[in-house]
């Protein structure tokens, strides 16, 4: 296929395919580095890689999974969007995971997937699916290209939609004719032109007004904080506004980091496994002020028991998220920082909340996080505060889902934005540790944690080839129960402990696996062991795997049954 075009800022005078004229622009958008797998259909782009290795990286991970999860860390941690390359058919599927995992927290990717040629497509040719209509309810936006002319459009207008308003990911489906067709005349560079797309970021100054006035007159204010805050990077305008009117902050799990947590205003996580005071606040509070977060039924719980006597004022980007599922008599669609911003300036009088915060303060000191210490084995949440401990607190965490993930959320508290991954809406087992892979690589001077389960690190455990080949310095720690543990404990709960396929009777000797890698691994199975060990783990330059064999029974509290109200916590003290 010849079609017109090259670039004016391609240097090369060699002819050029669409695949090099991809990998331009891509340079030109400021990517760095790409996390991909290769495969037929996109044999042409992996040439063009090739030739352009001295200006662009490539990361090669051991499924298409992993390396989706691994730019997710990468855009939690620097705000840019994460760039993934998959061929076609189940290299494009296999990322669906990871996709609808983004889309859900709002995280900013550019999928590139191989496609058939295009006089083939519809076909059921070789390694053919129709990723258009498979992504289409997942992204925030998708494109087939179907001409080389419409490349510079559509990647600056992808890039464009994935990094703005509220981020997401956006998917761009290459059919091999276009990236292998050879560009013959100049490409003028292409201009945004997207009508139909204005992200709000300035707030209505009618509605800050309102929000002004409810906040003078309240008696129990209190501010949810959500990753439209970090987003947003609004952490210091949100710690200003809440110390200038003395207000509480909770935060969902996703917007940990938000605001510091050994602020005396902090109430720390609040839904299904926050604390106690966060979730009564939120249940007494007379004026709730929400930044940035999206009323999930995990934070919520019963919405009929949710903020039963507040007014509620909604602060997101995303419109269609204000009165979605709690009733909002204040919305304002902007950016988070700019409604920080302006409400600085527009709110002069001052809530009277002393009496509500001695009522808060009271209420953590009654009902603190807790956990029992077990001196023949490891407690769970013991180990988290120890991690914690040699860290200072300052690692970037990532984790799985389950258990260790509400005890990491729970114990490991963030007085710095931008710490914390994990994988909230979609809850995706195998997210944390290739995340923590993309948050080395975001950020390779910080120290990376993966804090996993046994049963979740199985599932993304290749990419273990990943940090040897790179040696990446990621310290993982496996909270090893033998269970799926948060399946095991709403069995014990909630089915009258009939434990169905929830243990795991047996699963690889983690430490010659890591050895297999040619990755250090070590067991640890004691307290006393891991207080000697840590701090030489953590110092240690490369790699470093750690099977902690904790306390099977452990459970993760307090906790919110399904169908109950926040004030109706089940294990707020020790049973």
């Amino acid at each position: 296929m010849k079609v017109e075009a090259k670039l004016e800022f391609q240097t090369s005078a060699a002819p050029k395919t669409g695949a090099d004229l991809l990998i331009d622009l891509l340079i030109k958008e400021g990517v760095e580095t790409i996390f991909g797998y290769p495969g037929g259909a996109v044999l042409p782009i992996y040439d063009a890689i090739y030739k352009a290795q001295d200006r662009i990286g490539h990361i090669l991970f051991r499924h298409e999974q992993g390396m989706i999860h691994a730019a997710e860390g990468y855009a939690r941690i620097t705000g840019q969007p994460g760039v993934v390359l998959a061929t076609s058919g189940p290299g494009a599927t296999n990322l669906v995971t990871g996709i609808t995992d983004a889309m859900m927290d709002s995280l900013p990717l550019v999928v590139f997937t191989g496609q058939v040629a295009r006089s083939v497509i519809g076909t059921d040719a070789f390694q053919e699916a129709d990723v258009m209509a498979i992504t289409t309810p997942i992204t925030k936006h998708n494109y087939q290209v179907q001409s080389i002319s419409d490349l510079p459009r559509i990647v600056k207008e992808a890039f464009h939609i994935a990094s703005t308003g509220r981020p997401g990911p956006v998917l761009v489906d290459l059919p091999k004719d276009v990236t292998s067709g050879i560009l013959s005349e100049p490409l003028e560079e292409s201009e945004l032109d997207l009508p139909g797309y204005q992200p709000t970021y300035k707030p209505n100054s009618l509605q800050i007004k309102k929000m002004a006035e409810s906040l003078a007159t309240a008696h129990k204010p209190v501010i949810l904080a959500g990753a439209g805050v970090l987003h947003a990077k609004a952490t210091q305008e949100l710690t200003t506004f809440a110390e200038k009117h003395n207000i509480p902050v909770a935060t969902t799990l996703l917007g940990l980091g938000a605001f510091p947590a050994d602020s005396p205003l902090s109430l720390g996580m609040a839904g299904m496994h926050g604390t106690y005071a966060a979730n009564m606040a939120l249940y007494e509070t007379d004026l709730l002020i929400n930044f940035g977060a999206r009323f999930d039924d995990r934070l919520t719980g019963s919405l009929k028991h949710f903020a039963p006597f507040a007014k509620v004022a909604h602060v997101d980007i995303d419109p269609a998220e204000i009165g979605k599922n709690v009733p909002t008599q204040i919305p304002i669609v902007a950016d988070a920082k700019a409604a920080l911003t302006e409400l600085l300036e527009q709110t002069e009088i001052s809530p009277t909340t002393e009496s509500w915060l001695e009522k808060l303060k009271q209420y953590k000191q009654d009902f603190p996080l807790w956990y029992k210490h077990d001196p023949k084995g490891m407690c769970p949440q013991w180990l988290i505060e120890a991690v914690h401990k040699v860290t200072n607190g300052d690692a970037i965490v990532a984790t799985d889902v389950g258990q260790h993930q509400m005890w990491a959320a729970q114990y490991y508290t963030f007085n710095k934005p931008h710490r914390w991954i994990t994988s909230g809406g979609l809850g995706t087992m195998g997210f944390g540790f290739p995340a923590a892979i993309g948050a080395q690589i975001a950020a390779p001077e910080s120290t990376v944690v993966a804090i996993v389960g046994d049963a979740g690190f199985q599932m993304t455990l290749q990419e273990l080839s990943v940090i040897y080949e790179r040696n990446l310095p990621v310290k993982i720690i496996i909270v090893n129960n033998g269970a799926l543990g948060m399946v095991r404990q709403w069995q014990e709960l909630l089915y009258e402990n009939r434990i169905s396929h929830s243990l795991l009777h047996s699963h690889p000797d983690f430490v010659k696996l890591a050895e297999s890698y040619g990755i250090r691994g070590v067991r640890i199975d004691n307290q006393e062991d891991l207080v000697a060990s840590l701090p030489e783990l953590f110092a240690f330059e490369g790699p470093v795997l750690v099977d902690c064999r904790v306390l099977q029974q452990e459970k993760v509290f307090p906790m919110i049954a399904p169908g109950k109200g926040l004030h109706e916590m089940i294990g707020v003290k020790p049973v």
